[in-house]
């Protein structure tokens, strides 16, 4: 049975992830509506990719019977509207990352799916990825001993994009591409809380923030760091060191490669459409099929991405806000 998707939003990410639902076999998943603020945006989406239903609203996608499972790719200040609005309508949810602004919203989209017992997930595309199954694997066998550090980077100039420097839009490099560097730490250290988050960051003019550095302590005594900038570029790694040695990810938000103790080993994205925004845009398939295979067991919550570990890195990146003295409108 194919998994039938209504896609919330006409942007970027939503093209990407349109055109892998449209790659993969349609008995698997189907395009059935997208939607919207602007209807000829819609509409234009739709005929690009042959999907059925185009709307004006993201009401009237909710309300869509054929639709089985939303994915929302809005800016991240509407990620919480849309998501309580399509849980009400009764629909599963695939939302972007960060699920929500701060950690009140991403706890009340939570509970409420929990409370009407409907799936979802944050689409923390990054865990899906085969070499970061492969570094799992690597960390549950002990190859690189008893885990000592961790440290992730992401960084770009990002600053000409409006919504990278917007407050009102919670722009900054936290929400953006913090949250990558957060889910690898929390990967390698098991979904723990940090038993204590300090911070130093450069404000941008526009009260967001630019660049960002963060160390986390773990209980025994490890520990894990990550920079996040919007205004330089990093070189995007992110390892992992033991007793036995380190593992290594080029590209932190979207690794093909794993290096462990200087063996390297290969993941080619799968060769899936054409003409992505974003690098290694093919590889979304496997939240994809994740999704599917969460819904088709009837999961409410993904044993990958579990609900609990959304709200502990909402946490952790809210903590880190405060520490530089970031504040957003959703915070008051």
């Amino acid at each position: 049975m194919a998994l039938r998707w209504g896609i919330v939003s006409a942007g970027l990410i939503a093209s990407d992830f349109t055109t892998v639902l449209s790659s993969l076999p349609p008995s698997e998943h189907q395009v059935v509506a997208v939607a919207a603020r602007d209807l000829n945006r819609a509409k234009e989406f739709a005929q690009k990719y042959n999907i059925p239903k185009a709307y004006g609203s993201y009401e009237e996608l909710a309300k869509d019977p054929n639709v089985e499972v939303a994915y929302v790719g809005t800016q991240h200040p509407q990620h919480k509207a849309v998501v309580l609005l399509c849980l009400a309508a009764g629909k599963a949810v695939l939302c972007e990352k960060p699920m929500g602004v701060n950690v009140a919203e991403v706890r009340e989209m939570v509970a409420e799916a929990r409370s009407r017992g409907i799936f979802l997930m944050e689409a923390i595309w990054s865990r899906f990825f085969p070499a970061m199954e492969a570094l799992r694997e690597v960390l549950a066998q002990g190859i690189v001993g008893d885990l000592r550090v961790a440290r992730a980077e992401f960084g770009s100039e990002l600053s000409h994009l409006p919504r990278s420097t917007d407050w009102s839009q919670a722009g900054g490099s936290l929400l953006d591409l913090g949250i990558y560097c957060v889910q690898f730490l929390s990967t390698v250290f098991g979904a723990q809380k940090p038993e204590k988050v300090s911070a130093m960051g450069r404000i941008h003019e526009t009260g967001v923030d630019d660049t960002v550095s963060v160390l986390l302590q773990y209980p025994g005594g490890v520990h894990g760091s990550f920079t996040c900038s919007i205004t330089s570029n990093l070189p995007n790694t992110a390892y992992v060191i033991g007793t036995k040695g380190m593992a290594q990810i080029c590209k932190t938000w979207c690794p093909t490669e794993l290096v462990v103790n200087g063996e390297r080993k290969e993941f080619p994205p799968p060769a899936l459409g054409k003409n992505y925004n974003f690098l290694n845009g093919s590889c979304m398939s496997y939240e994809a099929n994740h999704v599917r295979e969460c819904l088709r067991k009837g999961l409410k919550e993904s044993p990958v991405v579990p609900l609990a570990e959304s709200e502990l890195l909402a946490e952790i990146l809210e903590e880190v806000r405060k520490a530089i003295g970031v504040t957003f409108p959703q915070d008051k």
